[in-house]
């Protein structure tokens, strides 16, 4: 029986150490992937790509990248997401696509194409930067409630250096790194954490 989100949320944890035999197969990361990529995204322009690690020679320079941390190598696989500064380009695609399965009639598209159009491409880099980010925590936590569900540890990490990231793994200079996610099967229990009291961080008005 499948655990509810609410279990889920409660025994996720971010793990670091992990099975180094253990494997999780292409077919089944990206049925992952899929399912994450359901995530809410900015007027559903859909502001990411993924670099899925796999290969133990690549997996040795980015440990590197990433300050020597040990689960890059011993994890199944490492999720690297990526922001899309140019979302815009998606704009005709993803309406097309939406009008093809009957969710939108013409005049509705007509008007969300045309308002992204007017919207996107001009906005500033930054701007675009800042969505995309947003954006792409939202695919990237839901990825790992996924994982979990399907009985497997994930740890996002966000230590690494960025900029040798892209340029060792050829990033283009439309997309930008934003996380690295962990991937496989527990191998020593994850610290438990506590929270600071909701109370002390919410305010109705």
């Amino acid at each position: 029986m499948s655990e509810t989100i609410s279990t889920l949320i409660k025994e996720r944890r971010s793990v670091r150490k992990y099975d180094p035999d253990f494997t999780i197969e292409r077919k089944e990361i990206l049925e992952m992937l899929e399912q994450a990529t359901r995530a809410p995204s900015t007027s559903n322009l859909q502001p990411w790509e993924f670099l899925v690690f796999l290969d133990a020679e690549e997996r040795k320079d980015l440990r590197k990248i990433a300050y020597n941390q040990e689960q890059i190598e011993t994890a199944s696989a490492v999720i690297a997401v990526l922001g899309d500064k140019e979302f815009y380009n998606n704009i005709d695609p993803v309406y097309d696509s939406m009008s093809e399965a009957g969710f939108v009639d013409d005049a509705s598209k007509a008007v969300l194409v045309g308002n992204a159009h007017k919207a996107y491409p001009h906005a500033p880099e930054e701007s675009r930067k800042n969505m995309a980010t947003f954006d792409s925590g939202l695919v990237a936590m839901q990825f790992m409630l996924i994982a979990k569900e399907r009985g497997f540890a994930t740890g996002p990490m966000g230590g690494f250096d960025k900029v040798q990231f892209a340029q060792r793994f050829d990033i283009s200079d439309r997309y930008f790194p934003i996380v690295l996610i962990t991937l496989g099967k527990e191998n020593a229990p994850a610290y438990s954490t506590t929270r600071i009291a909701i109370e002390e961080k919410v305010k109705f008005i």
